[in-house]
């Protein structure tokens, strides 16, 4: 009797120690996975800053002249200016300056990435002091000027072609001027013309007028002027310079003139 009770305790025994060995082995369950790492989105990398070209050309002027600034800008643009009075201006493009003074121009451009500037100088220099005004033409005196004022008449005795003192003194001087004056106007030939006081017929004074004129001639050839170049030509008494009927306006007519040839 007594071993039948201890059979069904021995029985719950087991069984309470097998479910308390039980509860001792039991895994806790797993723990849930973490969450996803959150999704970060790259930011976009700033585009670069404009690249800017700009010249002056010429660099160096002289007060009221002009140069010209050209310029390029490229990469992503907002807006292109230039200081010293310029203003906006398009990415490209050139413009005509004429500064009073030395001028440093900058030209400044801005993008999304940012600003950038370049300098252009353009050198003012004063103009040279202009030159003195020319001299006034001088004016070349006509042949029969320079026979006006620089050869002397000769002149002769009555009825007579001798070349007498007075006469000799004054060829000789006026064989230096006609020398000088052939050799400025080397084309040029010079005529001896002889002349009369009315006295006398006119057929004989021409003659007279001839002699008178031949005698100069050759009173300079020998004093070396080129008798190729000197002419003679009689007037007798048909061109006279005094017509006052005296001793002293006669003597005035008869005289060797010098003028031009033709």
């Amino acid at each position: 009797m007594f071993k039948k009770r201890r059979f069904p305790v021995i029985c719950l025994a087991v069984t309470v120690a097998m479910f308390a060995a039980g509860c001792k082995k039991k895994v806790p369950a797993p723990a849930p996975p973490p969450p996803p790492p959150p999704v970060v989105t790259p930011t976009p990398p700033r585009p670069p800053a404009p690249s800017i070209t700009f010249s002056a050309e010429p660099t160096s002027i002289q007060r009221g002249q002009s140069s010209t600034l050209r310029w390029q800008v490229s990469g992503e643009v907002t807006s292109v200016s230039i200081n010293q009075g310029v203003g906006a201006v398009q990415n490209t493009g050139s413009r005509n300056v004429s500064p009073n003074d030395s001028t440093t121009y900058i030209l400044s451009a801005t993008g999304p990435g940012g600003s950038s500037t370049a300098n252009a100088t353009v050198s003012v220099s004063a103009p040279p002091p202009p030159p003195p005004p020319p001299p006034p033409p001088v004016t070349r005196p006509s042949l029969g000027q320079r026979l006006d004022t620089d050869v002397q008449d000769a002149f002769f005795d009555y009825d007579k072609s001798d070349i007498r003192a007075d006469a000799r003194d004054a060829l000789t001087r006026d064989a230096s001027a006609l020398k000088s004056i052939l050799s400025d106007f080397p084309g040029a030939t010079i005529v001896i013309e002889g002349h009369c006081d009315e006295r006398g017929s006119a057929e004989y004074n021409l003659g007279l007028g001839d002699r008178r004129a031949n005698a100069a001639k050759e009173f300079l050839v020998g004093l070396g002027v080129p008798g190729d170049r000197l002419k003679v030509i009689s007037y007798g008494k048909e061109r006279p310079q005094c017509t006052e009927q005296d001793e002293a306006c006669y003597q005035k007519n008869r005289r060797a003139h010098f003028v031009p040839g033709q």
